[in-house]
């Protein structure tokens, strides 16, 4: 169930290049997992904006974002005390039950890692700190990595150029590491990099999908993908599924 509320802006801030945090104050009752997100309407587009929800709590939720379009770059002119409209609880988010009682690894790349920290900080609070992998390009790429490890994570991170971490994709330190269950986000070809080593591993996990949108909720079917069981909506039956169902 989602809902269209408004939201007053609290903090709107670069944090890394053309990434920017924002802190909106509102009702959060309509989110009830990580992963999910929210479509933002941004005056002069046509198209809300889907971003992913990087936490929530009971005084309002952030968003990571990356500032590369017209809209997230309007985005990010918002003024404190300013007011956006979100559909907020959209799409099927994370299941944290799934991992419990198995060494977990959360893996993301690029503006893949936002949704991750949610689902960290829960996985975190039930006792079960996840190791964490985050893939950037280059080291004025990379954000969160200091807040995974006050979380108690082990943390790994990759970079293309080798500025910050190990030298390589976020697979190359992943491959090293031991784990029974994985959650992942980020671009397409590096999902289909972990879910090719998740099943030589012999791990199961979720997999979060970035597609453009239309409407956000299931109406247009302009964001369709294919699974082993037919096509699925990902801002839906998505953007979260099950590392058995996709077809890649």
């Amino acid at each position: 169930m989602y809902k269209n509320a408004l939201y007053r802006v609290a903090e709107n801030r670069p944090i890394a290049r053309e990434v920017f945090r924002m802190r909106l104050l509102g009702d959060t009752r309509w989110i009830t997992a990580p992963g999910q997100f929210v479509n933002v309407r941004v005056d002069g587009c046509y198209l809300r904006r889907p971003i992913s929800v990087c936490d929530w709590d009971g005084g309002g939720l952030t968003l990571l974002y990356r500032a590369v379009g017209k809209g997230t770059r309007l985005l990010s002119r918002a003024l404190p005390g300013e007011t956006l409209d979100l559909l907020t609880g959209l799409g099927n988010g994370y299941d944290p039950s799934a991992a419990r009682g198995r060494r977990t690894v959360l893996i993301g790349g690029g503006v893949g890692v936002p949704p991750l920290y949610g689902l960290a900080r829960r996985l975190a609070l039930a006792g079960e700190p996840p190791a964490a992998a985050l893939g950037f390009q280059t080291a004025a790429d990379a954000f969160l990595a200091e807040s995974f490890l006050t979380l108690g994570c082990e943390v790994l991170v990759a970079t293309a150029d080798g500025s910050l971490g190990e030298r390589g994709f976020v697979t190359d330190p992943l491959s090293r590491l031991d784990y029974g269950y994985y959650f992942a986000c980020g671009p397409e070809p590096m999902l289909a990099a972990v879910h090719a080593l998740g099943r030589e591993k012999g791990a199961e996990g979720q997999l979060s999908f970035e597609r453009r949108m239309g409407c956000g909720f299931g109406a247009c079917m302009s964001c369709s993908c294919e699974t082993l069981a037919g096509p699925r909506r990902i801002c839906v039956e998505g953007p979260v599924l099950r590392s058995g169902e996709v077809r890649f």
